[in-house]
C-alpha cells in the first residue's frame, strides 16, 4: 500500500472524476475480507453503504480488515485505515485521523451520502483500540 502522503500528492493533481477513480483503485487494494466476517457485529452503523471493519491483533499491534459494497466508500475506508493500520492501540487512539484526512477535503469532493459514515468508521476504530489498550 502507498503511504497517505503519496496518495495525497497524486490526489491533489487530479480532476474530480479522476479522484473518484483513485479512491476506487485504493479500495481495490484493500486486503480481502472473508465474507464470514461481514456480519452485523462488524457493520459500521450510520453509513449509507454497507461497511464492515474487523480488527485482528498481532502482538501489540492492530490490523484491520475492511470492505464495503460501494466502490468509492471502500476507497474511503482504505484512506482511513492508512492512518491507523498496524499501529498499537495507544497510537491509534492518539492518531489525528480527521486531521490527516482533512487535506483530501472529502466533504467537498464527494456527496454527503458518501462521507456521512466517515466519523462512524473512525469512532469504531478508536473504540476498538480502546478495548485492546
Amino acid at each position: 500500500m502507498p503511504t497517505l502522503s503519496d496518495i495525497l500528492d497524486d490526489y491533489e493533481l487530479l480532476e474530480p472524476d479522476d479522484r473518484y477513480r483513485l479512491l476506487i483503485d485504493l479500495g481495490k487494494s484493500l486486503e480481502p475480507m472473508p465474507d464470514a466476517l461481514k456480519t452485523d457485529a462488524t457493520l459500521v452503523r450510520g453509513c449509507s453503504a454497507s461497511v464492515w471493519v474487523y480488527p485482528t491483533s498481532d502482538g501489540d499491534r492492530l490490523h484491520f480488515l475492511a470492505d464495503s459494497n460501494a466502490a468509492i466508500t471502500k476507497g474511503i475506508i482504505a484512506l482511513v485505515l492508512l492512518t491507523v493500520q498496524d499501529r498499537t492501540p495507544d497510537e491509534i487512539m492518539a492518531a489525528p485521523i480527521e486531521e490527516l484526512l482533512a487535506p483530501f477535503d472529502l466533504k467537498n469532493q464527494l456527496s454527503s451520502n458518501r462521507t456521512q459514515g466517515i466519523p462512524n468508521m473512525i469512532a469504531l476504530i478508536r473504540e476498538t483500540a480502546l478495548r485492546y489498550a
